[in-house]
């Protein structure tokens, strides 16, 4: 069923934006007395059927509400800044994941390191990754893409959340299962990534002095991507729905 994101309801009425009238117009040649589901991004859903569609302006009466998709962990994933087409799979990845918020950072070995005007450019590409992974999945909410954030700040966010994990080459011992058997009711949840040159152990000792907890992956090396992704699927196994 294909999935669109709404503007506003009136009544029973679901209002699609101009560039989802489009997309259902001209590319998946939707017609009047479809089928399909509308969201409004932060949560909720419903299935409905086209009443009205041209190239400004979808209408689509809504029929009943539909299960959310949305995870009861609450799991931010702050990401070492690594170069962009590797940010945009993780965002991907991560979306159809469950995750409920991504905060990039620039950390000492990051290579990417974007001013204020490029980073807020890049986070709105990553926001429409993200909206298309929430169509694909059949998510209801639209998972927060922050700027990318330098590491002080981010450490101050992290310090917030409830269990901080922070997958480390360096540490030993600890697994995520472990840490899920101290605190498996954790729901707010953060989990920190290095970028491809890893996590300085400054940066590390500065996480462990704000509350984190260090786990090791095990013998391997991962790359980011598959660290961020890997790691995200397991926290959903744990304290998720997966």
């Amino acid at each position: 069923m294909h999935r669109f994101l709404l503007t506003k309801i009136e009544g029973d009425i679901a209002l699609l934006p101009p560039e989802e009238a489009r997309h259902a117009l001209k590319v998946l040649r939707l017609s009047v007395g479809d089928e399909v589901a509308v969201s409004d991004g932060r949560g909720l859903s419903w299935i409905g059927r086209v009443e009205w569609l041209d190239a400004r302006e979808a209408r689509v009466r809504l029929a009943g509400e539909l299960a959310s998709g949305e995870s009861p962990a609450t799991i931010t994933l702050y990401k070492g800044l690594p170069k962009a087409d590797k940010l945009e799979l993780i965002v991907q990845k991560a979306v159809e994941l469950g995750v409920h918020r991504l905060v990039p950072v620039v950390m000492a070995r990051s290579v990417s390191r974007p001013d204020a005007r490029e980073a807020e450019r890049k986070a709105e590409r990553l926001r429409r990754i993200a909206l298309e992974a929430c169509k694909q999945c059949g998510r209801a909410r639209v998972p927060e893409i922050a700027p990318a954030i330098g590491f002080a700040e981010a450490l101050g966010d992290m310090a917030r959340r409830e269990l901080m994990l922070m997958p480390w080459e360096e540490a030993r011992g600890a697994r995520m299962r472990d840490a899920f058997a101290e605190r498996p009711d954790a729901r707010d949840l953060g989990l920190l990534i290095g970028p491809e040159g890893g996590i300085e152990r400054a940066e590390a000792e500065r996480v462990l002095a704000a509350g984190g907890i260090a786990i090791t992956l095990g013998p391997r090396i991962l790359r980011c991507e598959t660290a961020a992704i890997a790691c995200v699927a397991l926290l959903q196994q744990l304290w998720g729905d997966i």
